[in-house]
């Protein structure tokens, strides 16, 4: 996605905590090297002992505020320095900064090199302000400005980093410059998708196999890579290809591999011939299709029903890089690979990505995605608990979450795994991230599992915190003795429902 394609309204404020004095620039004409972008990197290594104490008159100023993407994405690669609030409590402050290729957030100074990064495709959200369970723990009795602080949520574990900005205005170019970025992983296409997933694995795996760290691979290293990566391929072979793939002949580089060399050398590697042999079936042994032998392959193989010539002309404008191939209508080798590996060569039928099931049924007529104890970020005897796994499998479409839910100190009821040395959470701020997160992506009803091992008084607390943070999310309507099934997930949308153990008879 094109960074030139959003539009914003910035302002650029001169000095912390002035509102007066702005300066504003139009994102659709005004280029970075334009506009006057503050050294936050800079400015933040001078207060690199102190986090942001501001005023609240100055954070309504800042809350509202809008940065242009090349704003952000200038600034998060000039690096600013950020305090880590660590699980433990314990704080640190480093240089974060987004990398040349916009794939990963990195830091220093940091023991792991390479290693300590943050893939952008690996994010699943960042988080505004103190809204996670380390922050909660750690930042509870300090007078740290909200407005400065974010989490990154990440990875298939669901980790965070909790950091703290300086200044507002930092914690806003890095809440809204990773929201581009992942705003821009969403509008691309499974294709564009696949080849950077594609592109990250292979620098990963150059680095690796880089046991020198000069950024360049021998034949051995190379041999050694490929055995790894289970490749088939003779030694003669793998040479042929290698000298082919280096550019360098001259120099000291002669004989080695740079990345981008690597990467064209992998791919000549990996070339499908199969779908080599598929385009030259149908196009007569030619390495281009025409929209009439297009057509046929649509209709014979991906048996597609109505195909015409200004579908295959749509899809070789859509697909095929070469402009000569576009200008006389063919599709060659590249072109119909892309087709292939893309959503509309997809054998899944693309109109189920939606819901397309009938959703008037009675509720007891349909499977639904259930969570078992929703609360636990590990095993089931030592591991932690977090409130902020709620909000993750809600938003990933789960509609059946558990809460175990036991006596807690000062009358407050908790969740944990009972009688073990998992960590306890407070029911109510469960039942506060269910109301902020159950229906963002998904409008179907959910269905609060409660294990239920409270006394009476705390039990009490329970029903007063549903109905008083729910409200009508909240479905309490009794059934009418004239009902004779359970009501439908469309007449339930945006609802949730308690399930718990009750003497109740079903009429």
């Amino acid at each position: 996605m094109s960074t030139s394609s959003l539009t914003y309204q910035p302002f650029d404020e001169g000095e912390e905590g002035n509102g007066t004095s702005r300066k504003r620039f139009n994102g659709r004409s005004a280029s970075t090297s334009q506009i006057e972008i503050p050294n936050l990197a800079k400015r933040s290594a001078r207060r690199k002992d102190r986090m942001a104490v501001i005023p609240s008159e100055t954070a309504k100023n800042w809350s509202s505020q809008e940065f242009d993407v090349s704003v952000c994405i200038y600034c998060m690669k000039e690096g600013t320095t950020l305090t880590k609030i660590k699980a433990q409590g314990t704080k640190s402050n480093r240089t974060y900064y987004l990398d040349e290729q916009n794939s990963c957030i990195r830091w220093k100074p940091t023991r792991k090199g390479t290693k300590a990064k943050i893939a952008v495709d690996s994010i699943k959200e960042v988080r505004e302000g103190q809204n996670t369970d380390s922050f909660k723990r750690s930042l509870v009795n300090e007078n740290v400005n909200s407005a400065c602080c974010f989490s990154i949520i990440y990875g298939n574990g669901l980790e965070t980093v909790d950091l703290v900005a300086n200044t507002i205005q930092e914690a806003c170019i890095w809440i809204q410059g990773v929201r581009f970025l992942l705003a821009g992983l969403q509008m691309e296409d499974m294709l564009v998708k696949s080849n950077r997933l594609r592109d990250n694995w292979l620098r990963t795996t150059f680095e690796t196999a880089d046991k020198s760290k000069n950024g360049l691979l021998d034949m051995d290293e190379v041999i050694k890579l490929l055995h790894k990566l289970n490749f088939k391929l003779s030694k003669r072979k793998i040479k042929k290809l290698f000298r082919e793939a280096d550019t360098n002949t001259i120099g000291q580089h002669e004989g080695q591999l740079d990345y981008e060399e690597f990467m064209q050398f992998y791919k000549l590697i990996s070339t499908r011939k199969e779908l080599l042999f598929l385009l030259q079936q149908y196009s007569q042994s030619k390495q281009y299709m025409t929209t009439e032998e297009l057509q046929k392959f649509l209709q014979t193989e991906q048996r597609l029903a109505s195909v015409t010539i200004a579908m295959c002309e749509e899809i070789i404008d859509k697909f095929e890089p070469v402009p000569e191939n576009i200008e006389n209508r063919w599709l060659g080798i590249d072109g119909f690979t892309k087709y292939l590996l893309s959503p509309e060569g997809n054998a899944f039928n693309q109109s189920h990505k939606k819901v397309h099931q009938d959703m008037t049924q009675p509720l007891s007529h349909y499977y639904m995605a259930a969570s078992h104890n929703t609360y636990l970020v590990g095993d089931q005897l030592m591991s932690q608990s977090s409130v902020d796994i709620y909000a993750c499998v809600l938003q990933a479409g789960c509609r059946c979450v558990e809460l175990d839910c036991w006596d807690g100190k000062d009358g407050e009821p908790v969740i944990y795994h009972g009688y073990t040395l998992t960590t306890k959470i407070l029911f109510r701020d469960v039942i506060e991230t269910i109301n902020k997160y159950a229906f963002l992506n998904n409008p179907y009803p959910v269905v609060l599992s409660i294990e239920n091992h409270c006394s009476v008084d705390q039990q009490k607390k329970m029903a007063y915190y549903l109905g008083e943070i729910l409200k009508d999310k909240l479905h309490a309507t009794p059934p009418s003795e004239k009902q004779t099934h359970l009501p439908s997930p469309a007449d339930l949308k945006e609802k949730i429902l308690i399930k718990t153990k009750k003497n109740f008879q079903w009429r």
